[in-house]
C-alpha cells in the first residue's frame, strides 16, 4: 500500500521545468565549419613542418616530402642546434627583445596616460601622430634610415663598430619606434575605460601626477600590458627585416638569422631547417602560455565596457 505524504503532493503539484534543446541554426553550423576549416589550415603547416623535421634527409630526398615515412629521428634537431649555433643567436634575440618590449611598454603607457587621462588641447593630434607612424611601410624608410645609422656615432663600450649601425642598440631603437604607435593606441583606449572618479579621489588624497600614473592607473592596465607584451615579444623576436639590413656582423644578429645560416648556396637541408624553425618558435609559445590568462583578459575586458 502506497502512503501519500504532504511532501509528495507538493512535489507532484510543482510545475515541471522543461529545458528545451538548443537547435543548431544554419548560421551557427556554418560558423563552426568555418572555424574548423581555419583551424585545420592553421595547424597543417605546423604539423607538416614537424613531420618533415622528424624524417631523415636521405629518405625525403629519395621518396619526396609528401610520402609515408619509414623512420623518424630527432637527429635533425640536434644537428640544427649545433650547426646553427642556435644558443648564441637565441641570446642575441633575448638581449634585443627584452629591452625593446620593456622600453616600448613604459613609453607607450606614459604617452597613453597623458592622452587619455589629462584634458589637454593636443591630445587627439598627439594620438593621431603616434598612430600614423604604423601606416608607414618599413621598406619606404630603409634607405634614409640606413644612412642615418651610419652617421650616428656611439662609444665602443656600447657598439663595437662605433656606430648605431651594426649594433644591438640600433635594433632596439627601431623596434621601439615602430611598435610604439600601436601600443599607445591600445593603451589609451583601455585607460579611457577606467572611471575618472579614481583620479578625483587620488587628487583629494594629495597624489601627484606621477603617483596617479604609477600607483593607480598602471596596475589597472595589467591585462592590457600583458596582452601587448605577448604580441610585442612575438613580433620583435621573429623580426628578420631590420636584423638583416641594419646589422652586418653575422654573430650579432638574432635567432632568425640562425635559420639563414642553414641555407646553403646550392643545396639546402630542408629537414634540418624545419627542425631549427620549430625550435626557434618555442620561446614565443612559452611566453604565450605564461601570459595566457592575462592575454585573454586584456582582449576581453575592453569589449564589455562602453
Amino acid at each position: 500500500m502506497t502512503v501519500i505524504t504532504p511532501e509528495a503532493i507538493s512535489e507532484a503539484a510543482r510545475p515541471t521545468k522543461h529545458h528545451p534543446r538548443r537547435r543548431m541554426t544554419a548560421g551557427s553550423a556554418a560558423a563552426q565549419l568555418f572555424m574548423l576549416a581555419m583551424a585545420i589550415l592553421w595547424i597543417t603547416p605546423i604539423a607538416f613542418a614537424l613531420y618533415v623535421s622528424l624524417r631523415p634527409e636521405e629518405e625525403t630526398s629519395r621518396l619526396g616530402y609528401v610520402s609515408i615515412a619509414h623512420s623518424l629521428t630527432f637527429k635533425n634537431f640536434t644537428n640544427a642546434w649545433t650547426q646553427s649555433n642556435m644558443w648564441h643567436f637565441f641570446m642575441n634575440s633575448v638581449w634585443i627583445t627584452l629591452p625593446a618590449v620593456i622600453i616600448t611598454l613604459v613609453l607607450a603607457s606614459g604617452v597613453a596616460f597623458v592622452v587619455s587621462r589629462l584634458n589637454l588641447k593636443f591630445n587627439i593630434a598627439f594620438l593621431i601622430l603616434f598612430t600614423a607612424g604604423n601606416l608607414l611601410p618599413q621598406q619606404v624608410i630603409i634607405t634614409p634610415l640606413y644612412r642615418l645609422y651610419l652617421q650616428v656615432h656611439l662609444p665602443h663600450a656600447i657598439s663595437s663598430s662605433g656606430l648605431l649601425y651594426d649594433s644591438r642598440l640600433g635594433l632596439i631603437a627601431i623596434n621601439v619606434s615602430f611598435q610604439l604607435g600601436f601600443c599607445v593606441f591600445v593603451l589609451s583606449n583601455y585607460m579611457k575605460t577606467i572611471p575618472g572618479d579614481i583620479d578625483e579621489a587620488a587628487l583629494v588624497d594629495g597624489a601627484s601626477l606621477f603617483m596617479r600614473y604609477w600607483r593607480i592607473v598602471l596596475p589597472l592596465c595589467r591585462p592590457a600590458l600583458a596582452a601587448l607584451a605577448t604580441l610585442l615579444t612575438t613580433w620583435i623576436y621573429n623580426d628578420f627585416f631590420w636584423a638583416i639590413t641594419l646589422i652586418s656582423t653575422g654573430n650579432k644578429r638574432p635567432i632568425t638569422s640562425a635559420l639563414a645560416n642553414l641555407q646553403g648556396q646550392f643545396v639546402s637541408n630542408q629537414n634540418m631547417i624545419a627542425a631549427a624553425a620549430l625550435m626557434a618558435a618555442i620561446p614565443t609559445l612559452v611566453v604565450y602560455i605564461l601570459l595566457q590568462k592575462q592575454f585573454i583578459a586584456g582582449l576581453a575586458l575592453g569589449s564589455s565596457k562602453g
